[in-house]
């Protein structure tokens, strides 16, 4: 019982997931984390000293790994509000009804909306999203390929900010309000599976960096959570995750609208470190397999 736990400790502290298969199932070590206790306490009961070490260093080891994402706290309200709403819309068959109720509430400034078909696009504006959120960089697609940005302040398109490898991810800088203004990246990269593990990677790599100059945000569906080395390395070039500021790092956002519940966090909203995180909120919405995060942020 003690070695699996442990394999699966190193592999989650090196990076050292390979494959298709051994990328997917680590997205399973929150859980890991908490059946890693049984051995333990099972070792400590039997006195099998040397399976208890090293059962005690695979909980230490998982526990560092993911207890941070619960121990957050809210920042000051210090800065310029900032109010992204990111989602999948499952191949645009998300109930626009309760989209727009959501954006009616909580009045985002940016709409992050990935698997944006054409249809969908036609479908919000007639419930009418350009009255609220005027400003868009829009390339919808087929299937799960389209992405778009809405926004409530001016938009240019940034169609050369970086490689994108992946399904469409638009760019844009936003002015917002009060100082110089921001670049959102509506992020959408392929899954894990099967052949895909390598573009995935490479995808997830040719995201652009922070930058000292201007406020970077990458906003989307990542389909990798924290326990990736592949998002890890995304974050150590000048990011943090919103949730994990906050401590709702481990709030599940996928597979939603299933009898079971969402169970895995894939969809992120990645800022950085000098930006204020006020709330993160996770949202569901009928007829998508995606919540939908809801981040209040305040910018310099």
């Amino acid at each position: 019982m003690v070695i699996p736990v442990a394999l699966w400790a190193v592999t989650r502290v090196t990076g050292l997931e390979t494959g298709s298969f051994g990328t997917s199932i680590m997205t399973a070590t929150p859980f890991v984390a908490a059946a890693s206790l049984l051995p333990l306490v099972l070792a400590a009961f039997l006195r099998a000293r040397a399976a208890l070490a090293v059962a005690v260093a695979s909980t230490i080891m998982l526990g560092f790994s993911v207890l941070p994402r619960a121990f957050g706290s809210p920042d000051p309200a210090v800065g310029r509000p900032l109010r992204i709403l990111t989602t999948n819309m499952l191949f645009g068959r998300a109930d626009v009804d309760h989209l727009m109720d959501l954006v009616r509430r909580l009045r985002p400034d940016v709409l992050s909306a990935q698997e944006l078909t054409p249809g969908m696009v036609e479908r919000l504006e007639e419930a009418g999203l350009s009255e609220l959120l005027p400003y868009n960089v829009l390339e919808p697609g087929a299937g799960a390929s389209g992405t778009g940005l809405y926004g409530r302040y001016p938009m240019k398109a940034l169609p050369d900010l970086f490689t994108r490898i992946g399904h469409h991810m638009p760019a844009a800088s936003m002015e917002l309000p009060g100082g110089p203004p921001v670049e959102i990246v509506a992020v959408h990269t392929y899954t894990p599976l099967g052949r895909q593990v390598t573009a995935w990677k490479r995808g997830l790599a040719a995201l652009p960096p922070s930058s000292p100059d201007v406020v970077r945000i990458l906003a989307g569906d990542f389909n990798a959570s924290l326990d990736h080395a592949a998002l890890r390395a995304v974050l150590s070039r000048g990011y943090v995750s919103a949730a994990d500021q906050v401590g709702v790092g481990l709030v599940p956002t996928w597979p939603a609208g299933g009898s079971r519940g969402a169970f895995i966090t894939i969809d992120h909203v990645l800022v950085p470190e000098r930006v204020n995180v006020l709330g993160v909120n996770v949202h569901d919405i009928p007829d998508t397999d995606h919540r939908a995060i809801f981040t209040d942020l305040r910018v310099p």
